[in-house]
């Protein structure tokens, strides 16, 4: 289904359990991913709650966003969702930049999450170490010395080819895929530390995480632990940042005894 919301439209799908009562279970993809990543989870779920999922703006087939949003534009546009589709409260199963998502939504609007389920979840920044910072340092100096000489019209051409190198050589793997719209996004999402939300959400938070992820490495996780007043850890042994696809029923039985109590169909 395609609906247009905060002025982007997106696709989304409701997978309805017309004989369930059980909390809706919304969820939240990563950054380069889509609503298809949580087939298998889907499926199985699908007889025990009304399941929603969406494809973020510029990510599978949704717009892009009209101008340069942040987490809190991509979060308005989820909420927004809800309420058009008269859901009132649900649980969230989240990966990696949908958590950024899922950990605005809990912390601004509580009332909103019933349980909360992270798995490689981003939204803490990394602190910089000096290495990094004069990397970033020398992109900016000469991605400014490209734009200055790609005003001077016979080196147009050649300094586009230039930025574009820059971009490839310094920039991260999600960066450079990105459209020249989208970069202005990525920036803002990464810029943003969420890591003072994470006391404000009160919802039961269930973190599960691979123990080789060097996406979003274990100490993030550690560190929601502590952070979020009601959370629990569970760490999956020589797994990375997909650990959710790679330990896929294991993932999804803790997923169901944490919703449900292990209750079946």
């Amino acid at each position: 289904m395609l609906q247009n919301v905060n002025g982007c439209q997106i696709h989304y799908e409701i997978l309805q359990s017309d004989g369930s009562a059980e909390t809706p279970v919304l969820f939240l993809h990563g950054w380069g991913c889509d609503l298809g990543i949580y087939s298998g989870l889907t499926e199985a779920m699908r007889e025990k709650a009304t399941l929603i999922s969406l494809d973020f703006p510029a990510h599978g087939t949704s717009e892009q966003p009209p101008e340069p949003w942040g987490v809190r534009e991509f979060a308005q546009q989820v909420m927004r969702l809800l309420e058009i589709q008269q859901i009132k409260r649900v649980h969230i199963v989240s990966h990696s930049f949908g958590a950024r998502v899922a950990i605005y939504i809990a912390a601004t609007e509580p009332q909103l999450i019933d349980k909360l389920v992270i798995t490689g979840g981003a939204g803490i920044k990394k602190p910089p170490t000096a290495e990094s910072q004069n990397r970033a340092a020398r992109y900016k100096r000469l991605r400014s010395a490209a734009r200055f000489f790609m005003k001077i019209p016979p080196l147009k051409g050649p300094m586009q080819k230039a930025q574009n190198w820059l971009v490839r050589k310094y920039g991260s793997e999600d960066y450079a895929k990105l459209s020249e719209g989208m970069r202005a996004t990525f920036v803002k999402i990464v810029s943003e530390d969420l890591k003072p939300l994470l006391s404000k959400i009160s919802a039961p938070t269930l973190l599960i995480w691979g123990e080789n992820d060097r996406e979003t490495p274990l100490w993030m996780g550690e560190t929601m632990e502590r952070e979020i007043r009601d959370a629990g850890l569970v760490v999956f042994e020589g797994r990375s940042h997909y650990a959710f696809l790679e330990e896929s029923a294991r993932f999804l039985l803790i997923v169901q005894q944490f919703f449900w109590g292990g209750k079946q169909g």
